[in-house]
């Protein structure tokens, strides 16, 4: 019995002399996998910082090469242009972060602006288009993608901004803190068709409502939301509603 449990005393020791030795292995193994990636991302660092200073300009300026770009981090899962807070080192050796914020500067300068007149409620291009030339920069300059990652960063502010999109592709910047219901979504998306003019027959006929549920909501959206205008002098229906962030304005 005790020559049976000195055996059994020696296989213990083995064993925790083997656990040791592997636990020992290990922390080597760890220490070694961390310095080789500590490694990698100093070559990595010292790329993009030879990116930045290289192409910098060409980030801010073409869109085709800043989409690429963010594709390309994307696809790594960094996000140098998500400003200072978010995109922290990335976004200050790039020195783009503070342009998207810039951007996001300009986007509310015209939301505010035309507020009055479309209820804070704007087309998507359109407000790319009054951005641009507030910015006195050429059509495609700034994109669509620009103006939607730029409202992103509005949107811990509180303020409403959000894209949204009401149909057949397209997408409206609403810029007040209220949620846009069914029936107005499908107003605006009838709207932009039109060109921004929309009747109650255009509902009845399209979308297959009622003429009160068509008549309901073309009023709400006049007199409770101020979100269109009302022409009771129309030629073909005798009165007409304009939907002001629909609309293609020369300014």
């Amino acid at each position: 019995m005790h020559r049976l449990g000195g055996v059994g005393l020696a296989a213990f020791d083995r064993q925790r002399e083997s656990q040791r030795s592997f636990a020992e292995l290990s922390t080597e193994l760890s220490k070694t996998q961390i310095d080789h990636l500590h490694n990698q991302l100093t070559h990595f660092r010292s790329a993009l910082t030879h990116f930045a200073s290289t192409h910098r300009d060409s980030i801010r300026k073409d869109p085709t090469f800043r989409h690429a770009f963010q594709q390309m981090c994307s696809s790594i899962g960094v996000d140098p242009l998500a400003g200072p807070r978010k995109g922290g080192w990335w976004a200050e050796m790039l020195g783009i972060g503070d342009w998207q914020y810039e951007l996001g500067i300009q986007i509310v300068d015209v939301c505010v602006s035309t507020r009055e007149r479309n209820g804070g409620v704007i087309e998507l291009g359109e407000l790319v288009r009054m951005v641009s030339k507030l910015r006195g920069v050429e059509s495609g300059v700034v994109t669509e993608e620009d103006v939607i990652r730029s409202i992103k960063t509005l949107q811990p502010l509180g303020a409403g901004y959000e894209v949204i999109e009401v149909g057949n592709g397209k997408k409206i910047v609403r810029s007040v803190v209220k949620e846009l219901d069914e029936n107005q979504a499908t107003v605006l998306a009838e709207a932009q068709a039109e060109g921004g003019r929309i009747v109650e027959e255009t509902l009845v006929t399209r979308r297959g409502w009622t003429r009160e549920r068509a008549r309901t909501a073309l009023e709400n959206m006049l007199l409770r939301d101020g979100l269109c205008w009302l022409d009771a002098q129309d030629e073909q229906h005798g009165k007409a509603y304009w939907v002001p962030s629909a609309m293609k304005w020369d300014e």
